[in-house]
């Protein structure tokens, strides 16, 4: 599996893990579970766009070699 969709899986089950954790703080009024819960929505988010950012490095050398045997 490529490092770019690892990155997104495991971006996309951080972004899940934090707004489960999010909500369970709301409903036991847990302003930390509440904070923990954002920052790792936030980590995910994140790791997801460093997964598409690979991605579109990967595509950019394909073209680029692409390019370089036709030209």
């Amino acid at each position: 599996m490529k490092t770019s969709m690892k990155d997104k899986l495991k971006g996309s089950f951080h972004e899940m893990k934090g707004t489960i954790k999010e909500e369970v703080g709301k409903v036991t009024s847990d302003p930390n579970l509440k904070a923990e819960g954002k920052a790792e929505k936030k980590a995910g988010k994140v790791q997801q766009r460093i997964g598409h950012a690979k991605e579109a490095v990967a595509n950019l050398k394909g073209q680029l070699a692409e390019l370089k045997r036709t030209g």
